[in-house]
């Protein structure tokens, strides 16, 4: 399926026939239809394929218009939310092979129907022998024998990624999502990325890290304290004000956790964390952790201020020395590159409030793809004939060709996948909230350790200075 694609999409290509936007409406059914038959082929496999496709559906592709896009959206959306469960009695066998005795022995009671499934398991809510409410989280069992298998396979879609992101070091970024997705099958590893967020988040007045139950915990089973609270879903139709306390607090955990312990969560979205009633938000779910290179989102600032100033020159250094850039010493159109960082992000520099609006940013630029939050947020930009740094229309040709040039040099470097993956989902769900900020003051806070912004920034800054973080 993965050739057959690459070689369609290619001949697209090539394909001159009919206008512009015929060509490109042409190439965007081509890829809609590759992802329909991607998101069935996925869903079928669970494990390690289904989450490499939950990875694909936080990227938008470039070239689509906004109804292609959005029913790409919802169908790579199935591989998160729509993913039917495992039976209760092979889940039963895993537990007592875990825990070496029936689990109605282990616990005074657990609910045979799961409350969640996901990729690689499911999770049921119990009680223990003392009265406490537990989420019991349960691996599919034989999924971790097959993720190798899974990912071996996936390099079979290499070629197809090439075509859809051709900007993108495709091998290397499988190679860094392989190591990611074999950590997340050992619940173990889970359980200790859990207690240090825990300890690290203890007794703050709006995050909660649940408890883990380390007795309990083996390679394929973690329990934690039970949460109760309202879901993403629920939130967004609550009014303004509680939607932005919800999703600065979201925002603050994530980058809090990337720069105060250097850990890259790489599965934010929105099913990973609650609202409980009394407005705290809780967090769960850190299987997809990436240990980032001492103070990484920290000199990430630097690229912020470079685009918040306009330096090109300081935007250049920045990005080669982050690994975005060869480090080879060539030439690099810095004000093309500033130009391009800055479109579409006007949101991220506004120290006035700015409400997201879901789309709005891709209506803003033509329907042009992600290009990857370099600056902490979404950046986009056509493939041809996009604005250059001055805001002018350039022409296609020479121009177009040089553009092409310096993009296929820039590149990801994959220690900084799961950051991009973490800044692109919490992009995507702040806009689906709705959610309203002060955005650049927000961010200077987060990310260069700027004054505390609001009554959520001087709270943070007190436990902050108490817990002598």
């Amino acid at each position: 399926m993965a050739a057959e694609s690459a070689r369609r999409l290619t001949a697209d290509r090539l394909d001159g026939r009919g206008t512009a936007e015929e060509q490109r409406q042409r190439r965007g059914d081509r890829v809609v239809a590759t992802i329909d038959v991607l998101v069935d082929q996925l869903s079928a496999m669970r494990g390690a394929a289904m989450k490499a496709g939950q990875a694909l559906s936080t990227i938008e592709f470039p070239g689509l218009t906004e109804e292609q896009s959005a029913h790409l959206q919802r169908r790579l959306a199935e591989l998160r939310d729509d993913i039917p469960p495992v039976g209760w009695k092979q889940m039963r066998k895993l537990l007592a092979k875990e825990w070496g005795e029936a689990p109605e022995r282990v616990l005074a009671h657990i609910d045979p129907e799961p409350v969640a499934a996901a990729s690689i398991g499911q999770v049921y809510r119990g009680r223990t022998d003392d009265g406490a409410d537990v989420a019991v989280k349960v691996q599919y069992p034989g999924i971790a024998d097959v993720v190798e298998s899974d990912m071996r396979s996936l390099t079979a879609l290499l070629p197809l990624l090439r075509q859809f992101k051709p900007d993108l070091d495709v091998r290397d970024l499988l190679a860094e999502l392989r190591e990611r997705i074999v950590e997340e099958c050992d619940y173990e590893l889970e359980a200790a990325n859990h207690r240090r967020l825990a300890r690290h988040w203890r007794d703050h007045p709006f995050i909660h890290v649940p408890r883990v139950e380390t007795d309990l915990a083996r390679r394929r089973v973690l329990v934690t304290e039970w949460v109760d609270g309202i879901g993403f879903e629920q939130v967004i139709r609550e009014p303004d004000a509680v939607r932005d306390r919800y999703i600065e607090t979201v925002y603050r955990f994530y980058y809090g956790t990337a720069t105060g312990l250097d850990l890259a969560c790489g599965d934010p979205h929105p099913g990973n964390y609650l609202l409980r009633p009394d407005g705290r938000v809780s967090f769960f779910d850190f299987g997809m952790m990436r240990q980032l290179p001492k103070g990484y989102l920290r000199r990430e600032a630097a690229v912020s201020r470079a685009v918040r100033d306009e330096d090109a020159d300081a935007l250049v250094a920045a990005l080669r020395e982050l690994g975005y850039l060869p480090a080879d010493g060539a030439d690099f159109d810095g004000r093309f590159l500033l130009g391009w960082l800055r479109r579409g992000s006007a949101w991220r520099r506004s120290e006035e409030l700015v409400r997201l609006q879901p789309g709005e940013h891709r209506r803003e630029n033509d329907g042009a793809g992600e290009r990857g939050g370099l600056d902490g947020g979404e950046h986009r930009g056509d493939a041809v004939g996009e604005r250059g740094a001055n805001g002018a229309r350039e022409r296609d040709g020479d121009g177009a060709g040089e553009r092409a040039s310096q993009m296929g040099r820039l590149r990801l470097p994959p220690e900084a996948l799961l950051l991009r993956r973490m800044q692109g989902l919490l992009y995507l769900t702040a806009a689906k909230a709705r959610a309203g900020a002060r955005w650049a003051p927000l961010h200077r806070e987060l990310l260069e350790d700027g004054e505390p912004v609001g009554e959520l920034g001087a709270a943070h800054a007190s436990w902050r200075a108490t817990h002598n973080r």
